[in-house]
């Protein structure tokens, strides 16, 4: 039996449809995931995996999580934090809602793509 590491991604997004179909997605690719509807769900399972030594190999995470909010500010905010928890966490953010100006500022916060 070998020793193999199996891929874990965090999933964030507040529709579960989006969450549901890129878990299915990542299944077929042989890559764990774990889902998160909310901000402060995020922050908990990046903040709970690292104290047990498991992080995460990938964050993909919405820019919009309350209702009829385009902005993307709330995923430049969760990013910021995200990163304070773990710097090192490749994370890429989804949104129907992208400007230039909102890729631009997240990278500038550290996102990996967008």
């Amino acid at each position: 039996m070998s020793d193999v590491l199996v891929p874990r991604a965090l999933i964030a997004d507040d529709q579960l449809d989006v969450l549901v179909a890129l878990q299915l997605l990542l299944k077929g690719e042989g890559i764990t995931t774990d889902l998160a509807m909310s901000p402060s769900a995020v922050l908990e399972k990046v903040a709970s995996s690292k104290k047990q030594g498991q992080t995460y190999d990938i964050l993909l995470m919405d820019m919009n999580y309350a209702r009829d909010t385009t902005s993307g500010r709330e995923g430049l905010d969760l990013l910021s934090r995200i990163k304070a928890l773990d710097q090192a966490l490749p994370v890429i953010a989804m949104t129907a809602w992208a400007s230039v100006e909102l890729a631009v500022e997240a990278m500038h916060r550290g996102l990996g793509d967008f």
